[in-house]
Formats: C-alpha cells, sequence, structure tokens
C-alpha cells in the first residue's frame, strides 16, 4: 500500500453565524495512527466528512500524497462512520461485495475481500444473516469491514470502538494496528481516551473547530501540567501554601498531590517538605491524555 500522507490544510466551515471549523489543520502520514479527540461539536466529524467530499470546505485543502483529493482518491478511502450506515434487511456478505464493486473491485475480488473480513473479524458464521439480525457489537464489526473490503489507501473512523465489548475492541485495535502497519494512514475519533493513548502514534485535541494540541502522547503528556505526590506525615495542613506556582489539590493522610506551574521550583517544594519532618515519598507525575483533555475542556468552558 502507498504511504502518502492525508494533509487537511487550513479547511473552515461555517454555517451561518455558527463556525463549525476554523482553519482546522492536521496531518496523518503513511503507517501513523492518529487519535482526533475533542468535545461534543468539537468538529471532528465535520473534519472527517469534509475529508471524504461529503461536505463543501468554505476554505482550505484537502489533500492526500501531496495533491488535491479528487473523486478517485476518495474511493481509496476507507470510511466508518459514527452513525451505522448500512442496509438492514441485507445479507452482510452481500452489501459487503456491493460495496467492494462500488469501490472498483472486480466481482470476484469483492466477493473474496468479503469472505476474508468476515472471516478475520469474527463473522464468518453470519455472511448470510440480515444485518438487523446481528448484535450492536457485530454489526460495529461489519461496518468494520465495510471500511475495509476495497484495501484502502486512508483510513478514516468515527468512534469506532462505541458499544464494543472488550474482546472486539482487541479485535478491532490489532486491525487497525495491522493497517497502520502496512503504511495506511489511520486517523480515528474517541471519547475512550485511554484507549487512544494505548493506541496513537500522535494525538490531535480540537476545541471550536481547530487544532488546540498535536503531538504524540508523550510530547502532549510532557507539556502538560507537573504534579507532585508529597507523602509528609508530620507536615501541617498549610505546609505548602504560598510557595511560588503551587497549586495544592488534595491532601489525605499525610499526602499532598500539587500541581506546578513553569515558575515553580520542585527543589524548593522538597526543602519545604523536609523542614517539617520526614518526607517518605516524593513523585513526580505526568498527566494521563484524560487528565491533558479535562484541562482543554475546562479551558473551553472557562472561555
Amino acid at each position: 500500500m502507498p504511504e502518502g500522507a492525508l494533509e487537511i490544510d487550513r479547511v473552515s466551515k461555517r454555517y451561518g453565524d455558527v463556525v463549525a471549523l476554523d482553519e482546522m489543520s492536521l496531518t496523518v502520514h503513511g503507517g501513523e495512527m492518529l487519535g482526533f479527540v475533542g468535545s461534543n461539536g468539537a468538529g471532528k466529524t465535520t473534519t472527517m466528512r469534509i475529508a471524504l467530499g461529503v461536505l463543501a470546505a468554505d476554505s482550505g485543502e484537502v489533500r492526500y500524497d501531496g495533491a488535491p483529493v479528487d473523486r478517485t482518491t476518495r474511493s481509496r478511502i476507507g470510511y466508518m462512520p459514527e452513525e451505522r450506515g448500512l442496509y438492514p434487511k441485507m445479507k452482510v456478505s452481500e452489501q459487503l461485495q456491493y460495496l467492494g464493486e462500488l469501490h472498483g473491485l472486480p466481482r470476484a475480488d469483492a466477493v473474496r475481500s468479503a469472505n476474508r473480513w468476515t472471516e478475520r473479524l469474527g463473522l464468518a458464521e453470519r455472511r448470510e444473516d440480515q444485518l438487523q439480525k446481528l448484535s450492536l457489537g457485530n454489526q460495529q464489526r461489519v461496518q468494520l469491514a465495510a471500511a475495509l473490503v476495497h484495501d484502502p489507501s486512508v483510513l478514516i473512523l468515527d468512534e469506532p470502538f462505541s458499544g464494543l465489548d472488550p474482546v472486539a475492541v482487541e479485535v478491532m485495535s490489532t486491525v487497525l494496528r495491522e493497517m497502520r502497519d502496512q503504511g495506511v494512514p489511520v486517523v480515528f475519533s474517541s471519547h475512550q481516551l485511554e484507549l487512544v493513548q494505548r493506541l496513537c502514534d500522535r494525538v490531535g485535541i480540537v476545541r471550536r473547530g481547530s487544532m488546540v494540541a498535536d503531538g504524540t502522547v508523550e510530547e502532549l503528556r510532557s507539556s502538560g501540567p507537573t504534579r507532585l505526590t508529597v507523602h509528609a506525615p508530620e507536615a501541617p495542613a498549610d505546609w505548602a501554601e504560598g510557595l511560588p506556582g503551587v497549586t495544592v489539590e488534595s491532601r489525605e493522610n499525610g499526602r499532598t498531590a500539587l500541581r506546578l506551574d513553569d515558575t515553580a521550583d520542585d527543589q524548593r517544594v522538597l526543602r519545604a517538605a523536609l523542614a517539617t519532618g520526614p518526607v517518605h515519598e516524593f513523585s513526580r507525575e505526568r498527566p494521563s491524555l484524560t487528565e491533558l483533555f479535562r484541562d482543554v475542556v475546562t479551558e473551553e468552558t472557562d472561555e
């Protein structure tokens, strides 16, 4: 498979007075998985639909492998919408074959691909069932098969893990890793941030239609606020109050959780703790992706 990059370059979209996207930019390279996260209404689905050509952008450009995305390029994109979009009364095998042919596969190739993906995703025994007779989790697997049946060069998935049990999550995670390892740019949105942190090479956090943070999980965690846990059992309750750049977040059983901004000196914090007596723990923690996301949402609410 090709290893071109999918680029969304300063894309904007308005609906009357409502700004859905404000110069949204992101790049997903071949062989890379990007997690696209943000609160509801932040612009994730709109971005994906513009990349697919379902919506037209007011300005900006979508490119694949350096060239503007056109109808031919879009036929090479595998897309999994958040809303199930398949035919409920159609048999699983028939609609996967049909979708493969719509993407340009010869019928025999579409049949082989449909059989391969139903086998791979644990649906072989349900091929002749109508979609509506499957559980919601299995319907989600069929949606993934529909996105993969034409051997796509780009994979875009909107909340692919929604409603899946742990076994199905692991199956889907493995398939997405395999596609990435074959050189496919993979981008998916999700509210399951622990899963995003575990799977993705990079994460983009979107707020109010713009990308506000983009980088590897480690880069984003390193850029977030530093937290310290200090266990000083003999320290008074207010021992850390007034230290420059330090915010006391909680205190329980002699353990104090502190948040440090860029001006804080952790060695000064340590000296202040030692001045109260023995210090049994002094540990630095980096924020999780969930904490970073919460900070972004809080900032949005404050604004």
